[in-house]
């Protein structure tokens, strides 16, 4: 009964989701277009773009969408990382890096490299991964940026989901970059996110941003297709587990848990206390 009263819950929340923008699936600007944007990313780590953007984004996220978060010192403080939240909202860049100092780059659809913003963009440590193309240079910028310790958001589902949804599948990209780079993978799960486009309705929804244990894949410099899927989906795995706990079991209930299981003691799932 419960699970059929949250179905009921999430179609009339889907009903309700403001309608997005058509996706243009393919990029038609050549590659050579982009490297500027990947040279620049590669030998420069975010500037102080990034930290006027960030105090911007998080006062508008603090006021607007009421971001709280749960564990965000399972974010490593220092050395190579890849953070990895699902994604229904263009704010979800923002609401990633909102809750650690560190600096985070962000892989970005190649569409939003447009001016204006690509001005902003470049230095404040986004680079693009050219939609519709194999991209091998986001790659080579990815691998980049964790060589010289640092930390990347890049998203499982690859864009952004329609249905207010988290994805069933994984594409492989990140699954490859884990396992190529040997970096940990911290699962964030970003819930409330999917209602932020309502903005326009004037409506503005509580974000609750979670951050997951992170997970260490053995380093495998060739992984094939079907290990790059496999690790992928175990990270995208992850993600649903944190959405479905802050769904079903709501913010307060899952702090509870998350103090209890870091103090020794396992805090069953639906447990009062």
């Amino acid at each position: 009964m419960e699970n059929a009263r949250g179905d009921k819950l999430q179609r009339m929340a889907d009903e309700q989701l403001a309608s997005m923008k058509a996706q243009v699936y393919k990029d038609p600007r050549p590659p050579e277009y982009f490297d500027r944007f990947h040279q620049r990313v590669r030998a420069n780590p975010p500037n102080w773009v990034y930290e006027l953007v960030r105090v911007v984004t998080v006062l508008y996220g603090l006021i607007f969408f009421r971001m709280r978060c749960i564990a965000s010192d399972s974010v490593p403080p220092s050395g190579r990382v890849i953070l990895a939240p699902n994604h229904f909202s263009f704010m979800d860049h923002f609401f990633t890096g909102a809750f650690t100092r560190r600096r985070v780059n962000f892989m970005a659809k190649s569409q939003l490299f447009a001016k204006p913003m690509e001005w902003i963009y470049s230095p404040g440590g986004v680079f693009p991964v050219r939609r519709g193309h194999y991209d091998e240079d986001a790659f080579v910028t990815a691998q980049t940026i964790l060589d010289r310790e640092g930390a990347i958001v890049m998203y499982c589902e690859g864009g952004r989901s329609r249905s207010g949804r988290v994805g069933e599948r994984a594409r492989p990209g990140i699954g490859r970059l884990a396992l190529q780079s040997g970096a940990p993978v911290v699962p964030i799960a970003i819930y409330g996110s999917q209602r932020v486009r309502n903005w326009k309705k004037l409506q503005f929804p509580k974000v609750l941003v979670q951050y997951g244990e992170p997970l260490r894949f053995e380093q495998v410099e060739k992984p094939s297709r079907e290990q790059q899927q496999a690790v992928s989906d175990e990270i995208l795995g992850a993600i649903r587990a944190l959405y479905a706990d802050l769904e079903q079991l709501g913010e307060k209930q899952v702090r509870r848990r998350v103090r209890a299981q870091r103090r020794g003691t396992a805090h069953p799932a639906g447990a009062q206390s």
